[in-house]
């Protein structure tokens, strides 16, 4: 999420969004969703193409309310062995999809209404059909996940500082909100006006569900209800005064995490235990940016092996590889790559870890990377993609 300083700069970030909401944590419970959804199926080609033998879809977020901004989801394909993206098509007109995210079997899209009236958006990939939207209970939701189970969607709210839980049921469709938590304290970190909630993820045991909220230098830690999908917190983890902390991604083994800190441009290997939830914020790390260039670590991802970490630099525009070590107790910086585009907002892996893309927002591009499954080493594969606004690409 771009902050305060940054935002007087880009002058179309989402510091419209800023709001507060006061007092305390707010839970709202209604019945239980239908049945689980059906068993995963293979990806759909996306509406209105052919299907390509060996090509996968790639969907894409953007911003629609900003001067160059694109008209909603876009989808494309690449292939999975040369890195090579076709053009893309429109797949659904949704108000600002800043971010996406897929079910688990492969049917149904979610996308973030990144508007001051939050909502979250859901999609039917064979064909494109909006199967309808949910408002969030808060502004500028900048974030969202779908939990393993398959039948509860997990969003952030950056401007309000809270985080909501809506069922999904058999068709792939959202229910009423069943959830909604105000970060109501402690009180904003140095800078901040008050509570931003940027991410809200599923810990790889499924036990515990996140949220870190840059606003409140925290991580919160809360046990999801999977039968009511009401949410109780069970711990909070702080990182020093001034962090900002963005994204928290999970080593595969379970027990380590990886913290991209956007205002102090630092990073941080966390432990984290499975039985409680309680996670540990370690000591500030180097983002591997240099110069005099005003650094913002956006978000990691570790292959699926968990040998290797990338983090996207917002400002040095690079992806800084890390290797991965003492089981992932440990990264070691390795280097920096150029994205050949302006400001990655966000990093995401093909599925078998092959490919690695990033979104470059200001630069309305997605490069995309060869990963080497020896070393981590990234080698560019051909000219970035152009995609107006990419702020965010989901590859299947």
């Amino acid at each position: 999420m771009d902050n305060a300083v940054r935002a007087e700069r880009d002058g179309w970030s989402r510091r419209r969004f800023v709001g507060a909401v006061a007092g305390t944590a707010a839970v709202v419970t209604v019945p239980a969703p239908a049945a689980p959804p059906p068993d995963p199926a293979p990806a759909p080609v996306p509406h209105g193409r052919k299907a390509e033998p060996g090509l996968r879809p790639l969907y894409l977020g953007t911003y629609t309310s900003v001067e160059g901004g694109g008209k909603g989801v876009s989808v494309t394909r690449y292939d999975p062995v040369s890195g090579t993206v076709t053009d893309a098509e429109p797949l659904a007109e949704i108000p600002d999809p800043s971010y996406l995210t897929v079910h688990p079997d492969g049917r149904t899209l979610y996308a973030v209404d990144e508007r001051e009236d939050g909502a979250v958006t859901a999609v039917r990939l064979a064909d494109g059909h909006v199967l309808g939207s949910r408002s969030t209970g808060g502004s500028g939701p900048c974030h969202l996940s779908v939990h393993p189970s398959g039948r509860w969607l997990l969003s952030a709210n950056y401007g309000s500082g809270s985080v909501a839980v809506h069922p999904v049921d058999a068709s792939g469709a959202l229910g009423e909100r069943t959830a909604l938590v105000a970060h109501s304290s402690p009180a904003p970190g140095p800078g901040q006006q008050g509570p931003h909630a940027h991410q809200f993820v599923t810990s790889p045991d499924g036990g515990h569900v996140l949220s870190v909220d840059l606003g409140t230098d925290t991580v919160y830690t809360y046990r999801l209800d999977t039968g009511r999908g009401t949410l109780t917190e069970v711990s909070r983890a702080r990182t020093r005064p001034g962090a900002g902390p963005r994204h928290l991604t999970f080593h595969p083994n379970g027990r380590y995490a990886y913290l991209a800190n956007e205002v102090d441009d630092t990073v941080a290997v966390c432990a984290y235990d499975p039985a409680t939830g309680r996670l540990t914020v370690g000591e500030p790390q180097p983002s591997g940016s240099t110069g005099d260039t005003t650094n913002y670590p956006a978000q990691f991802v570790v292959t699926p092996g968990g040998d290797f970490a990338f983090l996207a630099n917002r400002g040095h525009d690079s992806v800084a590889r890390y290797a991965v070590e003492e089981d992932g107790a440990r990264l070691r910086l390795l280097d920096t790559v150029p994205v050949d585009g302006d400001f990655p907002r966000q990093l995401a892996l093909a599925p078998d870890g092959r490919l690695l893309f990033t979104a470059n927002q200001r630069s309305g591009t997605v490069s995309v990377f060869h990963v080497d499954a020896g070393t981590g080493a990234l080698s560019r594969a051909g000219e970035p993609f152009a995609s107006p606004v990419a702020v965010c690409a989901v590859p299947l």
